[in-house]
C-alpha cells in the first residue's frame, strides 16, 4: 500500500466520518460482507477517479473486502477531503490526492493510480479512461473495462464508441435507473442546496432561482428550489424537456431573458458555455452563479474576467466580480460542481450514494466475470432491481407480488374488452 496525501494524520477523524456513512449505506455493506466471503476480485486490481470523500472511500473498502488491490484518486481538484483520503491510506487503500490539486498534480494522481496496471477501472468524468487512451494505451491489453458514474463522462464515452476510438467496454452506471433517477435528481437537488446555503447563508424563499438545463440533476435542483420557496426558471435546448417543466409547474425562456430575472443561476448541463458572453451583461445586481455540472466549463470564467474590473474573494468559495458598470457578480466554487467543490459542500447524502455505489461494485464484477465486446453498455435491468430490492429491505418496505392470474394476464394477448 501506497499514498500522498496531504496529512495523514487527519485519518482517525476520517475515519470516524467513514463509519458514519456506513452505518446509512446498508446496501453496499451487504454487498461488502457478500464480496468478503466470496472474493470476487482476489488478485485483481481495480483504479478510481472518483470524488474523495467518505463515502467513496466505502467504496473502495468494499471492493478491498472482495479481494482487490484498490487504487483511487481524485476526479476533481477540489472536491477531495483530506481526512478522508487520509483514513483511506491508514485502511490499506492505495490513494494519491489532496484538495486544491493543480492541473499537473492532478494528472500526475491519475498517472500514479494506472502505475498499479489496473485491469478495472472505476471513473467519473472519464478523465482517467481518457488518458490511458491518449497517453497511456499500454495498459490496453490489460484492462477488462471500466465503470463510468456520471452523465458527462457517458456522453464522452458514447462519442469515443461511435467513432470507433474506444478500446474497452464501459459499464454505463449513469443510465441505471438505481443511479440517475435517485443520485441525478435527490442527490444532486439536495446537496447542491446544502452547499449554497451552507456557503452564502441566504434566504432561498422569494428568490428568482434560473436553472440551466432539465435533465434529471436540472430536475433535482428544481425541484427543491421550488420546495424552499423559490419561484423557477427553467432554461433549455430540448422542446420535450421544456415542456415538461412548463408542465411542472416552472416558466420557461431562453438564457438571454432568465438572466435578467435571475437572483442565483444553477447550471446543470454538462455541456460548455451555458453562461457567456453578454449574459453577464444583463445579470442584476448581486446576481449568485453556481454550477452543478460536472466540468468547471458552464459558466465562462474568463468572458467574466474580461466583463469585470476587480475580482476579489471574498470568502474561501465566492468570488466577486465587479462590473465595469459597478454592479457586483458573485460565483460560488470557482465555478466547479458546488455540491462537492463548495467550502461546505459533502456530495450526495450517503442513502443515496448507497444506492449508485452498489450500482458500481456490482457493474465492476459484472465486468470481471464476463468478455464483452468493446462498446457502452447499460446495466443490467436485474442489477437494478436487486439493488431496489435490498434498499426498500433496510428501509423496512414491503411491495406485492403478481399472482400467477396476474402474470398469465400480462403475457397473454387473448383477453381483451
Amino acid at each position: 500500500m501506497t499514498y500522498d496525501v496531504k496529512d495523514i494524520s487527519l485519518a482517525p477523524q476520517g475515519v470516524k466520518k467513514i463509519e458514519w456513512v456506513q452505518r446509512h449505506m446498508p446496501v453496499l455493506e451487504h454487498i461488502k460482507k457478500k464480496f468478503t466471503d466470496e472474493k470476487p476480485f482476489e488478485g485483481v486490481t481495480i483504479g478510481s477517479c472518483l470524488h474523495l470523500e467518505p463515502k467513496t472511500i466505502n467504496l473502495g473498502l468494499t471492493l478491498q473486502a472482495g479481494g482487490a488491490e484498490v487504487a483511487m484518486t481524485g476526479c476533481n481538484p477540489l472536491s477531495t477531503q483530506d481526512d478522508a483520503t487520509a483514513a483511506g491510506a491508514s485502511l490499506g487503500l492505495n490513494m494519491y490526492g489532496w484538495r486544491e490539486e493543480n492541473d499537473e498534480e492532478y494528472y500526475q494522481n491519475i498517472h500514479r493510480v494506472l502505475d498499479h496496471k489496473p485491469e478495472i477501472l472505476i471513473d467519473d468524468g472519464a478523465d482517467m479512461i481518457f488518458l490511458v487512451h491518449r497517453e497511456r494505451r499500454e495498459l490496453l491489453d490489460k484492462i477488462k473495462g471500466a465503470c463510468e458514474e456520471t452523465t458527462t463522462g457517458i456522453h464522452r464515452l458514447k462519442a469515443m464508441a461511435k467513432d470507433k476510438a474506444l478500446e474497452f467496454p464501459i459499464m454505463a452506471v449513469n443510465d441505471a435507473y438505481t443511479k440517475y433517477l435517485f443520485d441525478n435528481r435527490y442527490g444532486t437537488g439536495q446537496s447542491t442546496f446544502d452547499s449554497i446555503m451552507g456557503s452564502t447563508n441566504i434566504l432561498i424563499a422569494g428568490k428568482t432561482i434560473v436553472v440551466c438545463g432539465y435533465g434529471w440533476c436540472g430536475r433535482g435542483v428544481a425541484m427543491r428550489a421550488q420546495g424552499l420557496g423559490a419561484n423557477v426558471i427553467v432554461t433549455e435546448i430540448d422542446p420535450i424537456r421544456a415542456l415538461e417543466a412548463r408542465m411542472d409547474g416552472y416558466r420557461v425562456m431562453k438564457v438571454e431573458e432568465a438572466v435578467k430575472h435571475a437572483d442565483m443561476l444553477i447550471t446543470a448541463t454538462g455541456n460548455v458555455d451555458v453562461i457567456s458572453g453578454d449574459d453577464f451583461k444583463y445579470m442584476k445586481d448581486g446576481c449568485i452563479l453556481a454550477n452543478s455540472g460536472h466540468f468547471n466549463v458552464e459558466i465562462n470564467q474568463n468572458d467574466l474576467i474580461e466583463m469585470s474590473k476587480v475580482q476579489e474573494k471574498i470568502k474561501p468559495d465566492i468570488d466577486e466580480y465587479i462590473m465595469n458598470d459597478g454592479r457586483k457578480i458573485y460565483l460560488l466554487a470557482e465555478g466547479r460542481l458546488v455540491n462537492l467543490a463548495g467550502e461546505r459542500g459533502q456530495g450526495h447524502p450517503a442513502e443515496i450514494m448507497d444506492l449508485s455505489f452498489a450500482m458500481q461494485a456490482l457493474s465492476a464484477k459484472y465486468l470481471l466475470d464476463n468478455d464483452l465486446e468493446v462498446d457502452v453498455y447499460k446495466t443490467l435491468d436485474e442489477t437494478d432491481r436487486y439493488v431496489a430490492e435490498l434498499k426498500l429491505k433496510s428501509m423496512g418496505i414491503e411491495i406485492d407480488e403478481l399472482t400467477p392470474k396476474q402474470k398469465e394476464y400480462l403475457e397473454g394477448w387473448e383477453q381483451g374488452t
